[in-house]
């Protein structure tokens, strides 16, 4: 007889990457990756500009490298911050790689826009045109702390930068996306007036 889903015992992260540890458990591990990979898909895809095929290859990638460096996890983060760190070292290598490939034949891809129906929001694009603002450094910040939801001192372990850096990083992409917002809502003010 088969348990009803609601005897299924709940174990932590920790529990599970103990059980991952200890006796290389597939199924605590699929666990884990069925409790990380919505919130995880969702960063790497907003982290490639919403690239879904690039995406899916980076969160496979990093599922992959979860899989086989778990046993080097010491709890001194929490597993989603590990999974995000992973995550960008592989983001950031795909993009080393691609900008290789693109010196090589000096053609340079259009981005592929995300299209779904929140997109076409004032709000939404209004955001897209502020992040399009940043250098590298300032959108990376802004995802791992605001889209991401992680502290100061875990983006900066994610990153691999100093604290110090990550909130230079946030406090100049503030900056940039006020000025594009304020100019902005001024000229859709004023083309309001004059119409």
């Amino acid at each position: 007889m088969m348990p009803s889903a609601s005897s299924v015992p709940i174990f932590s992260d920790s529990d599970l990457i103990a059980r991952v540890q200890k006796n290389n458990d597939r199924n605590a591990f699929a666990q884990l990756v069925r409790r990380h990979q919505s919130p995880l898909r969702a960063s790497i895809r907003k982290m490639t500009n919403g690239q879904i095929e690039l995406s899916d290859d980076v969160a496979q990638e990093t599922f992959i490298l979860a899989w086989q460096k778990i046993k080097l996890f010491r709890f001194e983060a929490k597993f989603s911050t590990w999974l995000y760190r992973i995550a960008f070292n592989v983001w950031q290598s795909e993009v080393r790689k691609k900008h290789e490939v693109l010196l090589d034949t000096e053609t340079m891809p259009e981005p592929e826009p995300v299209m779904s129906e929140a997109s076409h929001t004032g709000m939404k694009r209004d955001l897209e045109r502020a992040m399009n603002v940043l250098n590298d450094a300032e959108r990376n910040a802004i995802l791992q702390c605001y889209y991401n939801d992680l502290s100061h001192d875990e983006a900066a372990y994610v990153l691999g930068i100093p604290l110090g850096t990550v909130k230079t990083n946030i406090l100049k992409a503030k900056e940039k996306m006020r000025a594009v917002l304020g100019a902005y809502a001024d000229d859709k003010n004023s083309k309001g007036v004059a119409a």
